[in-house]
């Protein structure tokens, strides 16, 4: 039985839910109703399988791109397709050649964090949760560590290679996982002096974040820095440029210290804060470029969309493509590291449309890196530093909206999501203390601000356990195939490109 016929001779599922699919939930199904289709469709992907083993891509990788989709998860990748038309549908990195599956597993917890496994894919060492640059001697919110513990970054191993490095983000730059490329902390909210305080710890022992980044090497050499926190920079006393207080208590502009750290330097150092002066920036003369779009995180980018965001505030797409001009004018190549925060933040507020939709940029600023770049000399990798807990349940239609209800009602004769969490702030929309479970027939589920249905009442959904995929296109990209430790990501981009300790001539001596 198709599903057309399905729909047609179920009336009273369809009046009893009134959000089943329609006719044009079936369209172009008949060419799938051929077997020649299918035949057809096999040959061409075996077709591109074989030209691309024909020939190993072992060229010296002069740039790499990581690119991080903060909580993207198998099954967030695989509602993006279907959140995109149908499920037959590739997110763009999806047609990368080679796909491996990393453990993203802490030293001390089964569940990581972004800081831990940033550590993990930026340094080649796994550490404790909520820890960032250290290895696993060092306890979370230690006040006193050992700089012997420190681990470091392939970003650092780009700079001492001659390379550039920079960082884009649509969190905050101090954030967990961009702060992996610099920074070394035993407590990843110590963003800012004032966290360190809090924890009873000493600033004048500690170095927060937003320091390490402006004063220590390898912060003070990045030479692109994008994303949100303007906050985190600037004493309470001082206001940014639309009136927000900072959030330090030291004193600091750390932004104007690094305007003049730049100067000290003879360099052109180029700040910007929204949308319009980054588009009037002009890369060809900018040395160094520091662009703070927000007082905190970036805003969603379906939000961004759907408000006057989107022209105050650049995307991920946009903030790539300065990043990619600017680090092109370094004739020795570069690394980039680029994140897609907020796909994390929308699963812990279980807001499924947000994710997707931040997924599906994300995937649009890897085409954009891909178009801009050479396959012959430009690594990108694409993967994920965790997973989350949502799923894809019950029997959908095929093109059905992702973010409706299932077609079949459950035992209870309610419907529910398709998409849904087991754990998280979407519990009330899933259960009253006075009927049970929700009647969702007549609620909008594909409001951006609705929150799918989960299992467990938490403030915040938390992370998953599973394995993340890994996609690679580019030199050596033939190394991130099958089961592996998240901690070998930077080991296999550092000898693709031939730095740092995994670089190939000192690994072939």
């Amino acid at each position: 039985m198709t599903e057309k016929m399905l729909l047609t001779q179920s009336p009273a599922l369809t009046a009893q839910h009134p959000r089943l699919p329609s006719s044009r939930d079936f369209e172009a199904l008949d060419e799938e109703l051929e077997t020649r289709f299918w035949h057809d469709k096999a040959q061409s992907i075996l077709a591109d399988k074989l030209a691309s083993h024909n020939k190993l891509n072992e060229n010296r990788a002069k740039n790499v791109i990581l690119f991080l989709g903060d909580g993207m998860s198998i099954h967030t990748i695989a509602a993006t397709r279907a959140f995109m038309g149908d499920s037959n549908k590739q997110v763009f990195f999806e047609k990368f050649p080679y796909l491996g599956l990393s453990k993203t597993y802490a030293v001390d917890e089964r569940t990581p964090d972004s800081a831990s496994t940033a550590t993990a894919y930026l340094t080649g060492v796994k550490a404790n949760y909520g820890t960032i640059g250290v290895n696993a001697q060092v306890q979370r919110g230690d006040c006193v560590t050992n700089s012997s513990n420190h681990v470091h970054s392939i970003g650092q191993w780009a700079q001492e290679a001659g390379k550039w490095a920079g960082i884009v983000t649509t969190a905050r730059v101090t954030h967990a996982s961009p702060a992996g490329v610099y920074a070394h902390v035993a407590e990843r909210n110590w963003e800012h002096d004032g966290e360190i305080v809090s924890s009873k710890c000493s600033p004048d022992i500690n170095t927060d974040t937003a320091r390490q980044l402006v004063e220590w090497p390898v912060g003070q050499e990045l030479r692109v820095i994008l994303g949100g926190g303007r906050s985190y920079f600037r004493d309470q006393s001082q206001h940014d440029e639309v009136g927000v207080a900072g959030l330090r208590t030291d004193g600091r502009d750390l932004i104007h210290d690094w305007q003049e750290i730049k100067k000290r330097q003879g360099s052109e150092g180029k700040y910007v804060w929204s949308l319009k002066g980054l588009k009037e920036t002009d890369l060809s003369k900018t040395d160094y470029l520091l662009g703070l779009f927000d007082t905190s995180h970036l805003p969603y980018h379906g939000d961004r969309r759907r408000t006057h965001y989107e022209d105050a505030e650049p995307s991920l797409s946009d903030m790539t493509e300065a990043a990619i001009d600017l680090l092109s004018k370094n004739e020795d190549g570069y690394f980039l590291f680029v994140e897609s925060g907020r796909i994390d933040m929308a699963h812990h507020a279980t807001k499924a449309r947000k994710a997707l939709e931040d997924t599906q940029e994300f995937a649009a600023a890897v085409e954009k890196a891909r178009k801009m770049t050479n396959e012959e000399d430009t690594l990108i990798v694409v993967t994920s530093d965790h997973s989350h807990t949502m799923s894809i349940n019950g029997y959908p239609y095929r093109r059905q909206n992702i973010l409706s209800l299932a077609p079949n009602l459950a035992d209870d004769e309610l419907p529910f999501t398709i998409l849904s969490y087991a754990n998280g702030p979407g519990f009330i929309d899933t259960y009253s203390s006075e009927s049970g479970r929700i009647d969702l027939a007549n609620v909008d589920t594909t409001n951006e601000e609705f929150a799918f249905q989960a299992t467990v009442p938490l403030s915040s959904e938390t992370h998953g356990a599973e394995d993340v995929g890994v996609f690679a296109s580019g030199p050596f990209e033939h190394l991130f195939t099958g089961n592996f430790e998240q901690s070998s990501i930077p080991a296999m981009m550092a000898y693709a490109a031939n730095i740092g300790p995994f670089a190939k001539d000192k690994l072939n001596e």
